[in-house]
């Protein structure tokens, strides 16, 4: 037990439990923060890429590629990574399968889940570099509400600590006695350990990046998947340093865990591709895009989605240019006329 805990002021309790049951129905927190964390990325992303000239609903039909795929990289990635929990003498290897037990790697996750939208993107004619700047602000607000799931299952925290913000860890009990704290309660809130909960201190930077990257987005209208690129910077610098601070079991490449070495590597390689994709100009025209690159079985006067093209009247092509967000990706004066509308 931590020496000095009745020298503690205050400190943040753990939750008694990570599932409840509706009969025979196990209802797993970390999964519901999961889903949530979906939800909100693609609510947000949608928003975005309607502002940047997309067609509402598209980002759902990319979703619909890229979450399967995210969530199969994202656990081949832990399984690959921790594989010592999974295979060995007196492991069980059908384990891995197991999800709902937690274990998903972020770097997996984005991998995949990028093949995922890009067969999505190719099949809408979509860019992916601008569909991925749409969704990277929801993206790692998802990642925060994910963490919460690590918070239920008393997971993902690192050593000792007497700081005000320390959280308590439970002994977690199952009905048969066995200790487990994903399945088990809690038999009593007297806590065994308080330690730094760094799914907390990950948590909070996540929302900070998020807020970095709207601002950067609006002030210097990035494009080119530079957004995406920036998130990918900013996550992974905070979780360079959040992942020195944990001390749950992990892989270990000469003695330093193996997420401290891919963090700096992603970390390095998000910074030179923003500043490469600089050389790309501002920010793509979604509109121009579309039409240049559009399904090979989409006709030139039929939408992406197969509906006829109606010309608006002359009198309404201004307002029709503000209601599609083309003012915001490259139209400088909004009583030009449409003959005068290039993209940039």
């Amino acid at each position: 037990m931590l020496n000095g805990l009745n020298a503690v002021l205050a400190t943040i309790p753990s939750p008694d439990r990570g599932v409840w049951y509706l009969g025979p129905l196990p209802i797993r927190a970390y999964a519901l923060c999961i889903i949530a964390g979906i939800i909100v990325a693609i609510w947000w992303g949608e928003r975005r890429w309607v502002e940047r000239g997309g067609i509402k609903g598209e980002v759902t039909d990319i979703a619909v590629w890229a979450v399967p795929f995210g969530l199969v990289g994202g656990r081949l990635y832990h399984v690959i990574t921790d594989n010592q929990k999974y295979f060995g003498p007196g492991k069980n290897p059908l384990a891995a399968l197991e999800i709902w037990n937690g274990g998903l790697g972020i770097w997996g996750a984005i991998a995949l889940g990028a093949v995922g939208a890009w067969i999505g993107c190719r099949r809408k004619g979509i860019p992916l570099p601008a569909m991925a700047d749409a969704l990277a602000p929801g993206i790692v607000v998802a990642q925060a509400v994910g963490r919460l799931g690590n918070y239920f299952n008393q997971e993902l925290y690192g050593g000792d600590t007497t700081l005000p913000w320390g959280l308590e860890i439970y002994r977690r009990v199952t009905p048969e006695g066995r200790e487990d704290a994903l399945a088990g309660v809690a038999v009593d809130h007297t806590p065994i350990q308080v330690v730094h909960p760094t799914f907390l201190y990950e948590l909070l930077w996540n929302l900070g990046v998020a807020l970095l990257i709207v601002w950067a987005d609006r002030k210097f209208r990035l494009g080119h998947g530079r957004v995406f690129a920036l998130y990918v910077a900013g996550y992974t610098a905070g979780r360079f340093w959040i992942e020195l601070m944990r001390t749950d079991e992990a892989t270990l490449i000469f003695g330093t865990r193996v997420n401290v070495f891919v963090s700096g590597l992603v970390f390095l390689g998000a910074l030179v591709y923003f500043v490469l994709a600089r050389s790309r100009g501002g920010r793509e025209d979604v509109v121009a895009y579309r039409a240049a690159h559009g399904p090979a079985d989409t006709p030139a006067d039929t939408t992406a989605d197969g509906a006829p093209v109606a010309e608006a009247p002359a009198t309404e092509r201004n307002d029709a240019v503000d209601e599609t967000g083309l003012d915001d990706i490259g139209v400088k004066d909004k009583k030009d006329s449409p003959e005068s509308v290039k993209p940039e």
